[in-house]
């Protein structure tokens, strides 16, 4: 595969189940080296976009190469080639972690001398030297997490994919996982990674949005945010449910939704934070404060998902 060719590339790629359209011609390249993220919510497509990416499912229609091979035509070639993490790690939670990691080592083809160094490696990096004994299944999930990616890292694979792996796991062990990202991906790894946690999709380099099976928005956090029209107020109040609906009834604001204890508003640049106030006060709420804030990844989302929707009912 040429150097500056994508190490994934998918145009039109769409998967059907009867009737239903999971993946809907979705199209997006992936560069070596990068941290690229699909986001989304649950059931929007993202596990069943991995799974034909990693050659486990037939696409219906489209093409998608990873690796440089068709992931339709040449699937063991991409399996050969590719790290895979699911939300439930993929261990055997009744081996020992030597055991899990000599089973996975087995399975790309690592033996010898080349198992011994990449099994240290794995220990070290999971912080499980000491613990090789240990049933997988008694082990704290961060740990448990830790060693699925190391798991799954054993051959060296060009590219990881990633489904959902910090789902269920504590704020701290997700930090640390992150940090093993980004030491993979300084290795020259590729990390494709699916996730709904809007926080996280601060660590990707580049962002696929995916909404009922289609990609509504591509590009990095920044531009993304940066994409958002009008000014976000963030506000604090002491009836916040209240109000939502006094704002959305105002002229001039687009979005409005409620952000841990207050409200998020978007407005159009006429739209001043003293008009938003004036009408809040007019209706009898008491507002501690009301400031334009940068717009986070969940904004942007919320935005994008009700434009999507107005999309299909308009």
């Amino acid at each position: 595969m040429a150097e500056s060719a994508p190490v994934v590339a998918v145009r039109d790629l769409t998967r059907r189940f009867g009737a239903f359209t999971a993946v809907d011609s979705i199209s997006f390249a992936v560069t070596r080296g990068e941290i690229f993220g699909l986001l989304g919510p649950n059931g929007a497509g993202k596990s069943t976009t991995i799974r034909m990416l990693c050659g486990i499912i037939a696409p219906t229609s489209g093409q998608a190469s990873v690796a440089g091979f068709d992931v339709a035509a040449q699937p063991e070639q991409v399996k050969a080639r590719i790290g895979y993490m699911s939300q439930r790690f993929s261990l055997y939670d009744d081996l020992t972690v030597d055991e899990n990691i000599t089973f996975y080592g087995g399975v790309y083809g690592v033996t010898g001398a080349r198992l011994e160094q990449r099994r240290a490696w794995i220990l070290e990096m999971a912080g499980l030297a000491g613990r090789e004994t240990s049933l997988t299944g008694t082990l704290a999930t961060g740990w448990k997490q830790r060693l699925a990616l190391g798991c799954a890292l054993v051959h060296e694979p060009q590219i990881v994919f990633l489904d959902e792996p910090t789902a269920g796991v504590d704020p701290i062990s997700r930090r640390q996982f992150w940090d093993l990202i980004y030491e993979a991906t300084g290795q020259g790894i590729t990390v494709f990674v699916t996730t709904h946690y809007m926080d996280e999709a601060e660590h990707c380099g580049r962002l696929a949005l995916i909404y009922g099976g289609r990609i509504i928005a591509l590009g990095t956090p920044d531009a993304l945010r940066a994409g958002l029209p009008g000014t976000l107020y963030e506000i604090a109040c002491d009836r916040p449910a209240l109000a939502v609906p006094v704002l959305q009834r105002r002229p001039g604001v687009l979005e409005v939704a409620l952000f841990g204890a207050g409200v998020h508003a978007r407005a159009e640049p006429g739209v001043t934070a003293d008009a938003l106030r004036a009408a809040l006060e007019a209706s009898g709420l008491q507002v501690a404060s009301l400031e334009p804030v940068p717009p986070s990844m969940e904004d942007v989302f919320v935005a994008l998902i009700a434009e999507a929707e107005r999309g299909q009912h308009g």
